[in-house]
């Protein structure tokens, strides 16, 4: 007979599961969410990365449901801050700051629910949950701040090249807008992140911006020491009214004479890291030849 006086509250709790399940997706439904449209280089950003990026397009939706969510309760000082991060990285994915908070949770809850699931089979307890949520929280965050460093270097990379092709363009008797505009179009590959810079400088220009603004927004969006300097030189030539040919030829010079000052520390740096794993290396091999032949000693009685 129990049973069947428990089938009855069964059939109610599953009506009731039911029942909240299809009010909280109606809810779900029925809330506002931010549009997926964006202009500029981040709206550039957004569409390359729903067609290129394996289930974004899955994500995304969610993502911004969750950043209109989030985007009223999060302080401005954090939005602004966000906001910089975002743009030093080239506004990756094309994120909103409350869309990268969101993304932030959700690798967190992966993380947690990871975490549980290896604790429960490790038997090592809520640690490895607790490191997994922390380890989820941060992952997107440290994306961030990785390609904020990898889009400097590959900036400082190509801008000799850059300022000598300006040269040559100013020196043949283009203006500023135009000579970025040659170099525009002798770039191969749009998604660069120079190409991307320039393409920004160009239309900051065409808006009506003075050069010295369109320059200073540039050492902002990349405050590396090559984009700084190079800013920092045209902006005084202006002032001083020096041709602004020689000085970028000069700058494409000092760019480029840092570069291999830099390649060269690096390739230094290299050879004495290289020092430890040839040191372990060559102690192996020492074991591997020596053991041997201290066992074959001692079970001799020697």
């Amino acid at each position: 007979m129990q049973p069947q006086t428990d089938l009855p509250l069964l059939l109610l709790a599953c009506l009731a599961t039911a029942a909240a399940i299809f009010t909280f997706g109606q809810l779900l439904g029925a809330a506002p969410t931010a549009s997926s449209r964006r202009l500029g280089l981040r709206g550039l950003k957004r569409q390359r990365a729903l067609a290129n990026v394996p289930g974004w397009t899955l994500l995304e939706p969610v993502l911004r449901w969750l950043g209109a969510r989030l985007g009223p309760l999060l302080p401005e000082g954090a939005r602004r801050s966000l906001e910089r991060r975002m743009a030093l990285a080239g506004d990756a994915l094309g994120l909103l700051p409350e869309e990268l908070l969101a993304l932030s949770g959700l690798a967190g809850a992966t993380g947690l629910l990871v975490g549980v699931v290896l604790g429960h089979t490790s038997q090592l307890g809520n640690s490895i949950a607790v490191a997994g949520l922390l380890a989820g929280s941060a992952l997107p965050q440290l994306r961030i701040g990785r390609a904020a460093a990898q889009r400097q270097k590959d900036v400082n990379r190509r801008l000799p090249q850059a300022i000598d092709l300006l040269a040559l363009s100013l020196g043949a008797g283009s203006d500023f807008p135009g000579a970025v505009r040659q170099v525009l179009e002798k770039s191969a590959n749009p998604s660069d992140p120079l190409v991307e810079e320039l393409t920004l400088l160009l239309q900051s220009l065409q808006l009506g911006r003075t050069r010295r603004q369109a320059l200073e927004e540039l050492a902002e969006r990349v405050p590396s020491d090559a984009v700084v300097e190079f800013v920092g030189a045209v902006v005084q030539a202006e002032l001083r009214g020096s041709p602004v040919v020689d000085v970028l030829r000069i700058q494409a010079e000092v760019s480029r004479r840092k570069r291999t000052v830099r390649a060269e520390e690096l390739a230094a740096k290299a050879g004495v890291a290289m020092m430890g794993p040839l040191v372990l290396v060559f102690l192996a091999i020492l074991l591997v030849i020596v053991a041997p032949m201290v066992l074959r000693l001692q079970s001799s009685g020697l």
